[in-house]
């Protein structure tokens, strides 16, 4: 069973939703406050956090953002932000900060189960094929840029680049096969595990982001009207 963590000020929330995931072997704990949050997450292992985008003493999107930032090992847990704030500039703000999933108010429940059992599943796949020690295959060698999936570290010439967790996931996936050119589309549902829909915009953002961290290194190419792809020769 996995351990979840609400933190939403609406405390009528909680109960039913609580019992609805039971049925798919979701266990929800739930708080109010960000500052509640992080004394649970101190004190308890959790598999993942739905994270609402307004709370007191800050918003969803400021809690995501030094979720992510932490040094704790809590700062790779999986994170469905659930908010009335549902314009398409607010989800591609929540993805860009780290939310690995992004789901508007009023929500069908039955999409909140499958949307979490998704973003778990992926988690867990990542987690067994890890490797237990570092090895040298773990690294993506290019001229100027190494990416070492093991660690989650991308260095070049100037030292490490810091990136969100989903800046990082793009870059593997382009880099793991140079020269192939990936959609908009195919991006997001990789990265993703759900359809597109509205979010191919993301995909830009996310891209020019990307390429501004890596500068001056031409390391991703845009293919008008067809996508992206890793530019860089290896090593």
């Amino acid at each position: 069973m996995y351990r979840l963590l609400l933190i939403d000020d609406d405390e009528a929330l909680a109960g039913p939703l609580t019992q609805y995931l039971a049925r798919f072997d979701l266990q929800l704990q739930a708080v109010t406050r960000p500052s509640a949050a992080l004394a649970r997450l101190a004190a308890e292992r959790f598999d993942a956090l739905i994270l609402d985008g307004m709370l007191p003493e800050m918003d969803g999107f400021e809690f995501c953002k030094q979720l992510r930032a932490s040094s704790e090992a809590w700062r790779d847990m999986p994170v469905l932000m659930l908010t009335a704030r549902g314009d398409l500039t607010d989800r591609v703000v929540g993805l860009e900060l780290g939310a690995d999933d992004y789901l508007p108010k009023p929500f069908e429940p039955r999409e909140l189960a499958a949307r979490l059992q998704t973003i778990l599943r992926r988690t867990r796949f990542v987690s067994a094929a890890a490797p237990s020690v570092v090895q040298p295959s773990s690294k993506l060698c290019f001229e100027g840029l190494e990416i070492d999936t093991a660690r989650r570290e991308v260095t070049c010439a100037s030292g490490l680049v810091e990136l969100t967790g989903t800046e990082y996931e793009l870059l593997v996936m382009l880099a793991r096969e140079p020269g192939k050119v990936f959609s908009r589309d195919d991006i997001l549902n990789r990265l993703r595990g759900q359809e597109a829909e509205l979010f191919t915009r993301a995909v830009d953002i996310l891209v020019s982001r990307l390429r501004r961290k890596l500068e001056p290194l031409a390391a991703l190419k845009t293919l008008r009207n067809a996508g992206y792809c890793f530019a860089l020769p290896s090593k």
